[in-house]
């Protein structure tokens, strides 16, 4: 995991730093805000350690601008002031939590668990694996006993689909009305009949079987059992 810290107070920068390269993560630190977007241009973050008030601006600005790059980075905000007004605010940006200063280093830690362990789970649920076909639907990748699979965004959101619901059975008018894209362009019959086809070529190889076809209804997720 790779975490930048925004902490213009030195010591406190250092000892961010310290503790979480102790932990084992990659750890960049800048001072300022203008350093920070230098590094959010080069680097995906999974967490930013944003201080409030910096010296060239404030961490609401920044991580507005880092949400809108980089929308699943997790921001924890560090800062002197306990008003309900800015945490609301900093909430609305999409920050994770609040770290009132001065705060024990056991305090951010235990915050950071937390929100570190929240971040692994929704992971995890993004994700599709079985041994031999693995799925990102967050990084839309994908491979088949190791070997790199292409999808098109519809048979990503089709896999997806099929494969929070297995075993169940999902009629063709269930998947026309889940297959809306992101820019509410209607999927019709016979882009599904492809899409189903396309990607029954990728992953159905050595017998195995993921989709079944249920005679007069739909589809079903199988699961790679044995034809």
């Amino acid at each position: 995991m790779h975490i930048l810290v925004v902490e213009d107070d030195h010591l406190l920068n250092n000892t961010l730093c310290y503790n979480l390269n102790a932990a084992g993560y990659k750890v960049d630190s800048a001072l300022c805000k203008k350093e920070a977007e230098h590094y959010i241009e080069k680097q995906k973050y999974e967490l930013i350690v944003l201080d409030v008030n910096l010296p060239d601006g404030n961490g609401f600005d920044f991580c507005k601008e880092a949400k809108e790059r980089c929308p699943e980075t997790a921001v924890i905000f560090l800062t002197a002031n306990d008003m309900e007004s800015d945490m609301l605010k900093g909430y609305e940006l999409g920050a994770d939590d609040y770290v009132t200063k001065p705060f024990p280093m056991s305090v951010f830690q235990k915050k950071l668990a937390a929100l570190l362990s929240r971040i692994a789970k929704q992971s995890e649920e993004d994700q599709y694996k079985d041994g031999t076909l693995f799925i990102d639907f967050k990084e839309m990748t994908a491979s088949l006993a190791g070997n790199a699979l292409v999808f098109t965004p519809l048979e990503y959101r089709l896999l997806k689909i099929f494969t929070k619901n297995p075993q169940n059975v999902l009629t063709r008018q269930m998947l026309l009305e889940r297959l809306w894209d992101i820019d509410e362009n209607f999927v019709d019959e016979h882009a599904l009949t492809v899409a189903v086809s396309r990607v029954r070529n990728k992953i159905e190889t050595n017998g195995q079987q993921y989709i079944k076809t249920v005679y007069g209804m739909g589809y079903m997720w199988v699961g790679g059992v044995q034809k």
